[in-house]
């Protein structure tokens, strides 16, 4: 009865998380607000068809999304009155009464720290969020994203075996995008999948801003690894410095799109990030924090082949033309071509947009 009020108070059209919160500061649980009776109810603004619907049985407000949620062995609930609800969730200006959880409930209690990005990154962007998040999970911090392609997606993996918590635009039961259905699976065992939206819920754009709020709000912090102008990832990051979180932002090429969202944070007074170890000290001392956090430059790996030597030193993790690369390295095109391919083969390098090639970065 009780889990079936909760979801029942979703279905109510008109009763948001704003007044969700009102009915349960006045009657303390989603079971008391439904037998509550229609004065009490009129007195904090409520209509009357929500109130007639406040009256009926709970079961009777369920679709069959919510029956097969219910029905779930691995589903769970956290309730806005639940002693694990996340605490620093609890203090942003418009908290989810209700959370639908699939895997490891236990991270909720846990430091957290965001880190979003483009859709589609470059190849270095994604190796770089994937290795920042690698390395900070190590540390004892919970990484946190939106399980959206791209850099949320690396961020993801990285964190993937120590743990990691995707915030969902979609209902619980709804992955989006299709192409990290088994990144989420993965997730729901080894970590956790989070929505404020009811089971069913598609996906839809107004959705994913909102949800934003979620991701910010749980963090210390937001980390921005690769985002354009117009990125989703700049809402985050001004949310979280709305909720009196920190913002890190990755610097990039100013030749690149990518950069721009970046240096923008960074120009409003976000910490310029070059290591792990910029956000550690920010955020101070941590639980399982380790010290020495190597920078993520790829410095140590060194070419075996002379010629590959000299194309490694000829290029940048910024985009470089083939012509460049070759007249700095003292090569032909054609000889230049057959080591790119080499070096592209081994993950040492990528192609980027245009013909260019970059170096990639290596984890530390």
């Amino acid at each position: 009865m009780r889990e079936q009020a909760w979801l029942a108070l979703q279905r109510i059209p008109g009763i948001g998380s704003r007044t969700q919160r009102a009915l349960l500061d006045r009657f303390g649980d989603a079971s008391a607000v439904f037998q509550a009776g229609a004065s009490a109810l009129r007195d904090l603004g409520l209509r009357p068809a929500q109130i007639s619907a406040l009256q009926k049985d709970p079961a009777d407000l369920l679709v069959a999304e919510d029956r097969l949620w219910l029905q779930g062995a691995d589903n769970q609930l956290c309730r806005w009155t639940d002693h694990d609800y996340p605490a620093l969730l609890r203090h942003i200006p418009d908290p989810p009464m209700l959370l639908y959880l699939r895997g490891r409930r236990g991270l909720l209690g846990q430091a957290m720290l965001a880190i979003v990005g483009s859709r589609s990154p470059s190849p270095g962007g994604a190796i770089t969020a994937e290795a920042f998040a690698k390395t900070l999970a190590g540390t004892g911090l919970v990484i946190v994203s939106g399980l959206a392609a791209g850099i949320d997606a690396a961020a993801h993996r990285g964190a993937l075996s120590s743990g990691t918590i995707g915030v969902m635009g979609t209902g619980p039961d709804c992955i989006y995008p299709r192409s990290n259905l088994g990144l989420a699976r993965e997730m729901a065992k080894h970590g956790l999948l989070i929505s404020e939206q009811p089971p069913g819920t598609g996906s839809r754009a107004g959705l994913f801003p909102r949800r934003n709020r979620i991701i910010s709000g749980l963090c210390l912090g937001v980390l921005v690894v690769e985002a354009g102008e117009a990125s989703g990832s700049l809402i985050t990051a001004r949310l979280a410095a709305e909720q009196g979180r920190e913002v890190f932002a990755i610097p990039g090429s100013i030749h690149s799109s990518l950069s721009r969202g970046p240096h923008r944070l960074i120009r409003e007074g976000a910490k310029l990030v070059e290591s792990a170890t910029d956000i550690l000290e920010e955020l101070g001392p941590l639980p399982g924090v380790v010290p020495g956090i190597a920078p993520l430059d790829g410095a140590s790996w060194q070419p075996q082949d002379p010629r590959e030597q000299a194309v490694w030193e000829a290029m940048d993790y910024a985009p470089s033309a083939p012509e460049q690369i070759a007249a700095r390295a003292g090569l032909t095109l054609a000889e230049l071509s057959a080591i790119l391919l080499a070096m592209e083969l081994q993950g040492r390098i990528a192609a980027s947009p245009g013909g260019f090639f970059c170096r990639l970065p290596s984890a530390p």
